[in-house]
């Protein structure tokens, strides 16, 4: 995702300096053209080339690898820089984040997968306004375009609207999921490729979804081949189910969609398209079944 972020600003003219742990990493982002830093001091200082501030985007994962690298930045940003955490931090971290930041910080849910290398992310951001405003040509070069990114609102708005679209995610996964397994348990013997090419094409259930159902129905046969009943991931969901039992919000779908996804150690068919799909739109590993 960070690489992309990066192509997709270089190739709307930006500058852009780039530093990984993996120094694989920063060697493909020079390659792509920008200017590799060998640490988080050196971005910075290459970074401040004039007095305008500075704009560090981060993508790493979400928890202790977020706070350990605002730590290592901080002494080096200024009041005038902006820092945007792209990953699926908690919106009350990122609350916190931007309180102890000497630097503006934008917390920017980010959605499109490996897909967003040529269509764009869909970019959720929350904090201050100014800096928002400021990083609007970076936003249009990463989004799909100007209407794939909008403030959200204040701290922590941005990666709330991500945990909740996340816990949608979940449920229309699990909607698609046991439709396919009636389907393919039930009284006729489908191709459920074509069903989902059908249903792509002009029915009101087509979404991105359903086309990488049709995508997984190709590539891994109608039973879904070695693709393992275990469907990975989960935090933000929980996130999602926490807020709505706090704030007094029936979300029975995305529930169920939750328990589903961490009683997936069994052999269920609508989990084992939940597991290939997870592939489909994040490239997530896909699990398998142990051969025989």
């Amino acid at each position: 995702m960070g690489q992309i972020v990066t192509e997709r600003v270089l190739a709307a003219g930006h500058d852009v300096v780039a530093f990984d742990l993996d120094a694989e990493a920063t060697a493909t982002a020079a390659a792509a053209g920008a200017d590799p830093a060998e640490s988080l001091a050196d971005l910075c200082d290459r970074l401040r080339v004039d007095d305008d501030g500075i704009a560090v985007w981060l993508m790493v994962p979400a928890g202790d690898a977020v706070d350990a690298t605002l730590d290592e930045l901080e002494p080096h940003l200024a009041a005038d820089d902006v820092v945007v955490d792209g990953g699926n931090s908690h919106f009350e971290d990122s609350v916190r984040r931007a309180e102890a930041t000497d630097a503006s910080y934008l917390d920017c849910g980010t959605s499109g997968g490996p897909a967003g290398a040529d269509l764009g992310f869909s970019l959720m951001v929350g904090g201050p306004l100014s800096a928002y405003e400021r990083l609007v040509p970076v936003f249009d070069a990463i989004a799909t375009g100007p209407d794939g990114h909008d403030r959200m609102g204040p701290s922590g708005a941005g990666h709330y609207v991500k945990m909740v679209h996340n816990g949608v995610e979940y449920a229309l996964m699990q909607a698609y999921g046991e439709g396919f397994e009636l389907l393919h348990e039930g009284r006729y013997d489908l191709d459920l490729e074509a069903v989902a090419r059908t249903w792509n094409n002009g029915a009101v259930i087509r979404s991105w979804l359903l086309e990488l159902c049709e995508e997984a129905f190709r590539e891994e046969g109608t039973d879904l081949g070695s693709v393992a009943d275990h469907v990975a991931g989960g935090s933000t969901g929980t996130w999602t189910v926490q807020e709505a039992l706090e704030r007094e919000v029936p979300v029975p779908l995305i529930h169920q969609a939750l328990a589903e996804r961490f009683g997936s150690r069994g052999d269920r068919f609508a989990r084992r398209l939940a597991n290939r799909l997870r592939y489909g739109f994040g490239r997530h590993e896909v699990r398998r079944r142990e051969e025989s």
